[in-house]
């Protein structure tokens, strides 16, 4: 199975939905929706913008999870 690595973003305050390219090798911690301008962080727990709000967790994440790896954030 391969990585994926299109995720839908969907902002918690407006609701507007944006897919976006995750990078493979990094986290993204902050993203503007550009609908509404709010900065988006990871909540607690998370290693991501995408892990959070999005429809696909992080490859890292993904990786993890098919190797049967546990980890809690990106490396």
């Amino acid at each position: 199975m391969t990585t994926m690595l299109e995720s839908e973003l969907i902002c918690p305050e407006c609701g507007h939905k944006t897919v976006e390219i995750m990078p493979e090798d990094a986290c993204m911690y902050f993203f503007q929706c550009p609908q509404c301008s709010v900065v988006l962080k990871p909540v607690a727990g998370d290693c991501c913008v995408f892990c959070s709000y999005g429809s696909i967790h992080c490859p890292p994440i993904q990786k993890a999870n098919k190797s049967g790896e546990k980890t809690g954030c990106c490396r």
